[in-house]
């Protein structure tokens, strides 16, 4: 079964997908074999089935403080508003993936994305690493010019 007869692959080359098959588009958890799933997945998957033996208070609780995350999170990013916006999203979204299939699907895509991204980053040759560094400084070197010619404090005036 390791072999795909030919008229069994798509145009693109990829095996058809058989009935039954669980694999999603690039990217979607089912992709990624057992092997390679990060930590991280593995624990939430664990924490979920011990979520659903708690009581119905506890679960609408969870509900509750995810969806109070998840809207202070999209507050938190809004333009001029300082703070770790995208993080508190994702720690919401951690709590309402216990609930819901939806969030759960989109907290593991995230994951797993964050996760290749790690990969990429770790595989970037010296070159690369110092190229991303001189970006970065080139930036941060243009936001304080900017900050100081406009007059914006860059620190919070007592």
């Amino acid at each position: 079964m390791a072999e795909t007869r030919e008229e069994e692959r798509d145009p693109a080359g990829d095996p058809a997908k058989a009935p039954g098959d669980e694999r999603g588009p690039a990217g979607d958890p089912a992709d990624v074999p057992a092997k390679d799933k990060p930590e991280i997945l593995i624990k939430l998957q664990e924490r979920k089935q011990r979520h659903e033996q708690r009581g119905l208070p506890a679960r609408v609780g969870v509900v509750v403080l995810g969806v109070i995350l998840v809207i202070g999170g999209i507050l938190l990013s809004g333009p001029g508003i300082p703070g770790p916006g995208f993080l508190v999203i994702l720690v919401g979204l951690s709590f309402l993936a216990l609930e819901f299939d939806r969030a759960e699907r989109l907290l593991q895509k995230t994951i797993i994305w964050a996760d290749r991204w790690k990969d990429r980053m770790e595989a970037a040759t010296p070159r690369q690493k110092f190229a991303a560094a001189a970006v970065g400084l080139v930036l941060l070197a243009g936001f304080v010019v900017w900050a100081v010619l406009a007059d914006i404090p860059l620190l919070p005036v007592v």
